[in-house]
This record gives C-alpha cells, sequence and structure tokens, in this order.
C-alpha cells in the first residue's frame, strides 16, 4: 500500500500502528461490504451509495490540500510525513445523506436528456474521467479499472 501510495505522489501516515489499525479496519469492511468503505465513517452497505467513502476517498485531495491529511489521517503531507507537523482532527467534508441524494438526482436528471438535447461536441467518444486520480479516458464506456490508481469502473465520471 505504501508503494502504490507514493509511486502516485502521496504518502501514508508515519506512525505505522495506526496505519495498521486503518488496514484491518479497511480489510473489515471489504468483508462486510465487499469493498473498502473508510473505517472512519458510517457506511451504507451499498456500494453506489458509498461511492465517495471507498478509499482512496473522493475528499482525500481536497483535506490533503487544506489540513494535511485525509479525513481518517491515512494519507498524509510530506510535512506530516517528516514529522515537521503533526496531524489534527478534521471537519469531514461528506455532506448528509440528504444533500447527496439530491445532488444524485440533479446530475441524473442533466445526465439523462436525450443525445439531441446534449450540448454540442467535436469529439468521437465521451471522455470519462477518474474521480480518484483524474485520469481521463476518451471512449464509449469508463474502463472497467483506471489504469493508474486501479480505481473500479463505478468510480469514473462522464467528464465531457
Amino acid at each position: 500500500m505504501k508503494r502504490e501510495a507514493e509511486a502516485a505522489g502521496y504518502y501514508l501516515n508515519p506512525d505505522v500502528e495506526f496505519v495498521l489499525d486503518l488496514m484491518e479496519g479497511l480489510l473489515t469492511n471489504e468483508e462486510r461490504y465487499g469493498y473498502w468503505a473508510c473505517p472512519c465513517r458510517l457506511a451504507d452497505g451499498v456500494r453506489g451509495k458509498d461511492l465517495d467513502i471507498i478509499c482512496p476517498c473522493d475528499y482525500r485531495d481536497a483535506d490533503l490540500d487544506e489540513y494535511g491529511t485525509c479525513f481518517c489521517a491515512l494519507y498524509v503531507s510530506d510535512e506530516i510525513k517528516k514529522g515537521e507537523k503533526e496531524p489534527e482532527p478534521i471537519p469531514d467534508r461528506r455532506p448528509p445523506y440528504s444533500e447527496r441524494k439530491a445532488a444524485k438526482q440533479d446530475t441524473a436528471e442533466k445526465t439523462e436528456r436525450p443525445v439531441s438535447e446534449q450540448p454540442p461536441s467535436s469529439l468521437s467518444y465521451p471522455v470519462w474521467r477518474c474521480k480518484v486520480c483524474g485520469y481521463l479516458a476518451a471512449r464509449d464506456e469508463a474502463p472497467p479499472v483506471c489504469p493508474i490508481c486501479k480505481a473500479t469502473k463505478d468510480r469514473f465520471e462522464r467528464f465531457m
């Protein structure tokens, strides 16, 4: 896990025991739900509802940029890794369920228009963006697995 994180430009928390506890939580959630739901949040147990909190979660990069650590402190900034700064608790960016549900409905209404009503595009294929790492793929369907971060197809969103 450390090797993959660092290859992608991320760092794991230097507290090995802490990381092992988080990894145990991830594995427990994988047994329960079939995916790595963040062990620091309450998961619904329905993959479609929990996509935003599958590790690495959708909030990781914003949390790292603003606080130097993700919500559960599995991923940390270079400063924290080097011991120049201590991780501290941060607020959860995940909106309440009612807001997530409303946002999903708004998105569905916008994307379920007939092709004739979609904005014109000079692209031959739709563009899919990996919500984990930002990888872009121009093809009919999202790739089954991101070639960069190994996120699954359901972590992609239609970008263009």
